[in-house]
């Protein structure tokens, strides 16, 4: 297989949110987090806002079918990729609170690359088979630290984006099935895990805002047992 070839990577389980975060390290084992991404799509759809959301693929022993959001860890490839645009101000300055700028900026290729890579969407423009992010696009939401009694950890981003920014076929990659667009009902009706819940609340709640009211919010992070807490 050349570089140029396309590739699927076999089903991960490094969404945050996703199963891997709910099962309990060994009691002698420090697990760091991993920076990682996930990137909230959404549109207005005929009953309202609707957020692009897959389930984790069914062949996973534990949890499967569990809904989250397009994401993962950050490749050390993301600290030197190319992008179409840069960071909006606003966003670059959030993900700088706890993040220094290399790593922000890896944080917003993250994101895109893990949308197209899960869900064939491309935020940005291909060439070949490379993927030139549109980060100009990424808005920031809030932070979540996975507790510290899990097998895998992250430090996850969710950041914003609206799906007309977005383009190409849905296609699920085989690490999300069932890829749509859900209401935040049917969202919340389906098996999510505690912090997609708590995030997508924090979204529905950001879209009630004006620009200026979502620059002069308090940033948030969920830590331990998702506590919501001002981000320092």
């Amino acid at each position: 297989m050349t570089d140029d070839a396309p590739h699927h990577a076999p089903p991960t389980e490094d969404n945050p949110g996703g199963p891997a975060e709910s099962r309990p390290a060994a009691p002698s084992r420090a697990v760091r987090p991993k920076h990682a991404a996930s990137l909230i799509l959404w549109r207005e759809g005929p009953a309202g806002p609707e957020v692009l959301m897959g389930l984790r693929h069914a062949r996973h022993r534990f949890m499967p079918n569990v809904l989250v959001f397009p994401g993962g860890r950050v490749d050390r490839a993301d600290h030197r990729a190319l992008a179409l645009s840069e960071l909006p101000e606003f966003t670059r300055a959030c993900l700088e609170r706890q993040a220094p700028p290399s790593l922000a900026r890896a944080l917003g290729i993250a994101a895109a690359r893990e949308l197209h890579e899960e869900t064939g969407l491309v935020l940005g423009r291909m060439e070949g088979h490379r993927l030139l992010p549109e980060l100009a696009a990424i808005e920031y939401l809030c932070r979540a630290v996975t507790p510290p009694n899990r097998v895998a950890r992250f430090n996850a981003r969710f950041l914003i984006a609206s799906g007309a920014a977005a383009h190409g076929p849905l296609r699920g990659s085989g690490e999300l099935e069932a890829l749509r667009y859900f209401t935040f009902e049917e969202a919340f009706a389906h098996k999510i895990a505690s912090i997609t819940a708590k995030v997508l609340a924090e979204f529905r709640a950001w879209l009630g805002l004006t620009p200026a009211e979502r620059e002069a919010r308090t940033l948030i992070c969920f830590q331990g047992m998702d506590n919501r807490l001002a981000e320092r």
